[in-house]
């Protein structure tokens, strides 16, 4: 299908006007690669059933041609849902080595906590798996390095798992950025506000959750050993030993976000702060934190700072958005929907007259006018507004991109470099706030800095 060009949109510019009617986007209009007729049967395997990595499966599983052969997860309890929701034929098994060493198993999908994401992935590449880890990547700074060079080594293709680089509403923002809409950056703004029990992590825990249904060793694997605790198995984000907090669950998608519509790698300063406010409940990290970082100029962009901002007890009822703010225009995100507002450029100084004497005040006034003779005021900006299609997913179209590079051995825009440059200021806001410090970075060399 051949895709439309500019002048084909009807833009939604409303002159003087707040609000205007969104013009629908498709993919085929920004990202045909996407699209996919089938090809060649993929056969998955599923590592960690929760929640997010059972979406993650229902979603790959909409794609033509793709089969789920196997499943692993520490509770048994996620093992029979699996069967009773993908058929009996779907090997189960505590063991995850048990999926890697399936020859008829191409792709993995890793959704365990962040701790095992590292190990679970260098694991499956060396064994032949293409790889979609969720976000973040890594859960320790010093893990990232080896993730990129097993990739290299091994030419796997990993995927990491925020979704925003396959979405048609990043896409156009992206556009819309590099083609100097909103003029020159000079600050980002993004947040994540919720207010809900679940929202703040606070999953249910089963009835019969105990040590003979969940493999707690397994779980534990290279954090501290403890006494069997459910809480710690089926609401591990808000635990530092196997879980990032805010950073890693959240903020890396804003940072995936940022980073590919500006072409930006990371920044070089962090600095965070934030506190447990609300959620007492026994866990080990922050329910509110706010980060700043310091971007350098680069090619695709100006010098600027970026404020994050999540909070888990926000009274509005939630809310998530990003705006880029430039010397012409604020280009905004929320959701599916991208906003561009343009402003124009003052066309006059200004003056500041009232504390001179009368006369003076005349004098300066008419020289004034006579430089900068009156203008008609009327704004023609307006707004121009772009959503997505009702129903539409950007976490389908990001295992379209991911099954279509392991028929082709595409590259992925999201492979391990771009994940770890992700996570690590996610990771460094952590060590931020618990170190009580500011922390330089150095997003070349992708390493932390002395200074």
């Amino acid at each position: 299908m051949k895709a439309p060009s500019r002048r084909d949109f009807l833009k939604a510019a409303a002159v003087g006007s707040v609000t205007a009617v969104p013009t629908l986007l498709h993919a085929y209009e920004l990202q045909p690669q996407t699209q996919t007729g089938g090809g060649e049967r993929v056969r998955l395997a599923l590592i960690g059933a929760g929640g997010q990595g059972s979406s993650d499966t229902r979603s790959a599983l909409r794609v033509p041609g793709v089969e789920l052969v196997a499943v692993a997860d520490v509770y048994d309890g996620r093992l029979a849902r699996a069967k009773e929701v993908w058929g009996d034929q779907v090997v189960t098994t505590r063991d995850y080595r048990e999926v890697l060493a399936r020859p008829d198993v191409q792709a993995v999908i890793i959704g365990t906590p962040d701790h095992w994401h590292a190990r679970i992935a260098t694991e499956a590449m060396r064994a032949g798996k293409d790889v979609y880890v969720e976000k973040p990547m890594v859960q320790k700074i010093e893990e990232g390095a080896g993730i990129v060079a097993t990739m290299n080594e091994t030419r796997r293709i990993l995927q990491v798992g925020s979704q925003r680089v396959s979405s048609i509403a990043y896409a156009k923002a992206r556009e819309l950025y590099r083609s100097g809409t909103i003029g020159e950056l000079n600050m980002v703004e993004a947040w994540i506000n919720r207010n809900s029990a679940l929202g703040a992590w606070q999953y249910t825990i089963p009835p019969d959750a105990s040590p003979q249904t969940v493999d707690w060793d397994r779980f534990l694997g290279s954090a501290p050993k403890r006494p069997f605790e459910a809480v710690r198995v089926f609401r591990w984000r808000n635990y530092r030993d196997y879980g990032t907090g805010i950073p890693g669950d959240l903020f890396v998608h804003l940072f995936t976000g940022i980073h590919y519509v500006l072409d930006a790698i990371g920044p070089t300063r962090v600095m965070a702060t934030g506190g447990l406010r609300f959620w007492n409940d026994g866990r080990d990290v922050p329910d509110v934190m706010l980060g700043l970082y310091d971007y350098p100029k680069r090619a695709t962009h100006p010098a600027f700072t970026l404020a994050l901002r999540v909070n888990f007890a926000d009274g509005s009822g939630g809310s998530e958005g990003f705006r880029f703010i430039g010397s012409d225009g604020v280009l905004s995100i929320a959701g599916q929907t991208v906003t561009l507002s343009r402003k124009p450029r003052a066309k006059e100084p200004g003056y500041s007259i009232d504390t001179f004497p009368a006369a003076m005040q005349q004098k300066i006034l008419e020289d004034y006018r006579a430089r900068y003779p009156p203008q008609n005021t009327l704004s023609e900006t307006g707004d121009e507004v772009y959503a997505a299609p009702p129903g539409y997913s950007d976490q389908y179209d990001h295992f379209v991109t991911f099954i279509n590079a392991v028929r082709t051995r595409t590259p992925v825009i999201e492979d391990a470099t771009f994940g770890f440059r992700a996570a690590a200021p996610a990771l460094l806001s952590n060590d931020s706030y618990f170190e009580g410090t500011q922390i330089a970075w150095n997003p070349e060399t992708m390493q932390r800095s002395r200074s």
